[in-house]
């Protein structure tokens, strides 16, 4: 890569732009608890950055829910949705990089397993014209960790993947990212990741710059030999 900075930046978003896995969590627990099943914390972080419909199946199995894959991820869907509308909480230094890689023109796509609806909850709480593609996981065939969530975001920007940045909070968005030829920066939220080639841990985006994003791998001197 020549350019200091990405040819795109390609968003996860539930947990990495805003602190919505509670909401997911509690939500799960409640309609499994409702239906007399068990649900533990290993349950949720089992889901963290899954296909809802792959969720769903876990949780209807799991819970023995009288209810479809469909009918889960719809009832969980809007019990997010009341969440959000209650308030949402943006991830430390997420708004602050969003808008400096707006400025330096840097296109930016959001990549999530929700569905569209709650995508555009989140999307129309920052300004317009944050993110020039929006991919979601009702409008894909294959969710995280295949590729094609990705893929779809880069193709969209006209960018290669492999010149692009994915921000990631979930091992299964990240492998997503991995598997798409992208650099992958994890900010673990719920559960933790390991640093491989290609994919850099932090802690927290708080402070970095748009200028940081490529120069973090850089220093990670994790490239294959």
């Amino acid at each position: 890569m020549t350019s200091p900075l990405p040819a795109a930046v390609l968003w996860d978003m539930d947990g990495t732009l805003v602190d919505t896995e509670p909401l997911w969590m509690g939500a799960e627990e409640a309609l499994v608890l409702r239906h007399g099943g068990t649900w533990t914390d290993a349950d949720s972080l089992a889901l963290v950055g899954s296909d809802l419909l792959e969720s769903a199946a876990y949780i209807r199995q799991r819970g023995d829910i009288p209810m479809t894959p469909p009918q889960i991820v719809a009832h969980l869907v809007g019990e997010v949705q009341k969440g959000i509308d209650a308030g949402i909480t943006w991830q430390p230094g997420v708004y602050e990089l969003l808008t400096e890689l707006r400025a330096l023109g840097v296109p930016q796509a959001l990549v999530t397993m929700s569905y569209r609806g709650l995508a555009e909850a989140i999307v129309g709480r920052l300004p317009d014209g944050l993110f020039a593609a929006v991919v979601t996981g009702d409008e894909v065939t294959n969710g995280k960790p295949h590729p094609e969530p990705y893929l779809t975001a880069a193709d969209a920007l006209g960018a290669d993947p492999a010149e692009c940045v994915v921000i990631e909070d979930s091992p299964r968005g990240a492998a997503a990212g991995l598997a798409a030829g992208a650099l992958v920066l994890s900010v673990p939220n719920a559960v933790a990741a390991v640093p491989e080639p290609g994919l850099v841990v932090i802690d927290s985006l708080a402070g970095v710059q748009a200028a940081d994003l490529l120069a973090l791998f850089d220093e990670s001197r994790l490239d294959p030999v």
